[in-house]
């Protein structure tokens, strides 16, 4: 090919679809995070609200309540059959972004709040998808937690919080499921645009993590073609027909031609694996239902007046207008046209008959009645990929139904349709029963139907905090920045991890979700495997009279580590073992620029929930016994507790004693120990530049000795 030939597939021929040459044919993209969402021929470029119709399934906020990776594997297997069946070979999904604020008007596309819990799902759904012969395309990499000023706003965050809390979950997905393609992110990251960043997109991603797959951009997110195409940014979308710009920087020796030489090869092995495979088609008609029974999260049932029981009610009047036009997906580019749709008050007539009634707003009905269901939720343009929202509350109409039927009958069961948090705290009190639905997709009518009437149980847990407040959140103060700049001022402590850290009441925590039966904990082990391996175990019972299922949950500390959801028969029990590794107890060290396990204990608390731990542990631990060099700029105190610069410094400071008549203080000696070494040299004590130069220098022959005798490592 020739370089203009070359240059061009560096981004799209169109909207949906990748630049050919002629031996590689341009690949079909579409949205897909909760459905394939591909263009009609002829019709508008994005096809938004007019795309081909297609299985709607739950989107990621309810898919994330799940705790479910062989159901969403089974989601992304059918999401990927369905997309061959319309001849796509990418789908622009899974999105995995971590919840930071409970106001990000694109939540609903994204699983959870938490890294450990967005992988996992994250993965299980790459490989379903891709076991269909359709690649996944991971997005949006990275930091990419608001809509407000998205394309221009630069996120701030510390290196720790970025590579525990906001690449975690990627990187978990990239080295476990190998997705085939990744898409770059809008937004800067601490200043640099995200589909031109190098220490993401090849440093990090593909240096560390191995991946080989296709960087597409978001659409339109590149600024700088030239500056995209050099930090790893493979396929600019949609094309902006500045393809010369890429051939010209070429030509001027300003980029190195090997970079276009990558990137027809990284499409070609994309074509290669599109087109390789081809899989039997496997029938699983019940998954969108499936997934939408599963996602929704019983958040409380005074007196157990869930489940109805059919056979005893003689009237239940239905409110809400979600009821009968439901909110069943979130908007913006991914959303879907259904090939069918079911209502809550439709589903709940063809089982009951007679007994259901749409009330409206006319609230005497609802005097006398067996039970009665208000449906509330976010209306649709509430929420939306391009704006973020400013309040948590419900609209206030939907409150005042909800407290005019109250006061003429208090057996109320409310049903949510959101996709965002909502909060609960100001109005609960009006409800004997609150099940959490989400956005459930087109199945979600007959889903709900079967929960309230205990035609199954619910068994999702909540993959964010609902806070009591919107003021409570961590990232109140920073959300949504200013001046195009969002400070990630929380660092580390998103989510849950701050409302465990300083014990602040929430309305429900993390991983909270109830059922219609009870599960004991008993006889907790911890167990060591390997060097920096482990097994925690426990046993569960299901101590109701009803089957169930429960989410084991396993925190080290603060932070999910682990989790598995079980189903048991009434009176049945099965021991849970949950793998521990070093990665699990590790934080991100940003002097050494490594994962990092300290020597010490760690609290091992397993639970229902991050508030509801029913058995805790100890793990003890020597560590990664990680050995790192010393230097003149190192503290005073990390001198005297290094096996190797102790001995040295401990022999000079007994130097230092012994020409003083009186004793060093020992407040004199604290406060040293926060000082560089060097820093001593203006102090008195004999401690020249030349001087830690030597210490250095005899430190590090001392290190290497304690490395090669195989008590300590060097990375």
């Amino acid at each position: 090919m020739d370089l203009d030939g070359r240059a061009a597939l560096t981004s799209g021929s169109d909207t949906w679809h990748t630049t050919g040459d002629g031996e590689l044919p341009a690949l079909t993209l579409a949205d897909g995070p909760h459905g394939v969402r591909r263009a009609r021929e002829g019709g508008d470029a994005l096809g938004i609200g007019d795309s081909i119709p297609a299985t709607c399934y739950p989107p990621a906020v309810a898919l994330g309540s799940t705790w479910n990776p062989a159901l969403l594997r089974r989601v992304g297997r059918a999401l990927g059959q369905e997309a061959r069946a319309l001849g796509v070979d990418v789908l622009l999904g899974p999105g995995m972004n971590i919840k930071r604020s409970p106001l990000g008007g694109r939540n609903f596309e994204y699983f959870a709040e938490d890294p450990h819990l967005t992988g996992v799902l994250a993965a299980a759904m790459v490989e379903g998808i891709q076991a269909a012969g359709v690649g996944a395309c991971v997005k949006h990499f990275a930091v990419n937690n608001q809509e407000t000023d998205r394309m221009r706003v630069s996120a701030r965050v510390d290196e720790r919080a970025l590579r525990e809390i906001y690449l975690a979950g990627f990187e978990h997905v990239v080295r476990t499921a190998r997705p085939w393609a990744l898409m770059s992110a809008y937004n800067r990251v601490n200043g640099v645009p995200a589909s031109e960043h190098p220490w993401l997109l090849t440093d990090v991603l593909r240096g560390e993590w191995g991946f080989d797959g296709v960087v597409v951009s978001d659409w339109g997110a590149v600024g700088d073609r030239v500056a995209a195409v050099r930090a790893g940014c493979d396929v600019e979308m949609p094309p902006t027909g500045t393809d010369h710009l890429v051939a010209d920087a070429v030509r001027a020796g300003e980029l190195d031609p090997a970079v276009l030489d990558r990137v027809r090869d990284r499409l070609r092995l994309l074509h290669q694996r599109v087109s390789g495979a081809d899989p039997a088609p496997v029938a699983d008609e019940d998954v969108a239902r499936q997934a939408a029974t599963e996602a929704a999260v019983l958040l409380k049932n005074d007196g157990a007046i869930l489940p109805l029981s059919p056979t005893g009610l003689r009237r239940l009047p239905v409110f809400g207008e979600f009821a009968r036009t439901p909110r069943y997906q979130g908007g913006g580019s991914s959303r879907v046209v259904p090939t069918a749709l079911s209502s809550l008050l439709d589903a709940l007539t063809a089982r009951l008959g007679d007994v259901v009634a749409f009330a409206g707003d006319e609230v005497a009905v609802a005097q006398g009645a067996d039970a009665v269901v208000v449906m509330l939720g976010l209306p649709a343009e509430a929420e939306s990929e391009g704006y973020d929202r400013t309040t948590l509350a419900l609209p206030a109409d939907q409150l005042r139904l909800l407290e005019e039927v109250a006061r003429v009958n208090p057996r109320i069961v409310v049903v949510l349709a959101n996709g965002g948090v909502v909060s609960v705290a100001e109005w609960q009190h009006h409800a004997q029963a609150v099940l959490e639905g989400w956005l459930p997709g087109q199945a979600g009518g007959e889903a709900l139907a079967d929960l309230l009437l205990g035609v199954l149980a619910p068994s999702g847990r909540l993959a964010e905090t609902i806070p009591l407040r919107l003021e409570d959140h961590p990232s109140h103060l920073h959300f949504p920045g200013r001046d195009g700049q969002v400070v990630y001022g929380e660092s580390v402590h998103v989510g849950y991890r701050h409302f465990e850290a300083l014990g602040t009441p929430v309305a429900y925590p993390f991983g909270h979700g109830l059922t219609y039966t009870t599960f004991g904990y008993r006889d907790l082990t911890i167990t060591e495997t390997g060097e920096l391996t482990w097994e925690v175990g426990c046993t569960i019972t299901n101590t109701g009279e009803r089957d169930g299922q429960e989410v084991v949950q396993l925190y080290v500390g603060h932070q999910l580590r682990g989790f598995e959801k079980i189903t048991l028969e009434a009176g049945g029990e099965q021991r849970v073992t949950l793998a521990l590794t070093a990665r699990d107890l590790a934080i991100w060290d940003v002097r050494h620029q490594r994962w990092t396990v300290d020597a010490g204990a760690r609290q091992i608390r397993v639970g229902a929930s991050s508030r509801d731990i029913r058995l805790t542990g100890d793990l003890h631990t020597e560590g990664d016994r990680f050995l790192p060099p010393l230097t003149g700029d190192s503290t005073v105190g990390e001198w005297r507790a290094h096996p190797a610069g102790g001995p040295l410094l401990g022999r000079l400071l007994q130097q230092a004693r012994a020409g003083r008549a009186t004793e060093i203080a020992p407040e004199l000696l604290r406060m040293v120990d926060g000082m560089p070494l060097i820093k001593l040299r203006t102090f008195g004590v004999g401690l020249t530049a030349e001087v830690v130069d030597l210490l250095v220098g005899q430190a590090e022959h001392d290190r290497a000795e304690l490395i090669r005798s195989g008590a300590y490592r060097d990375r």
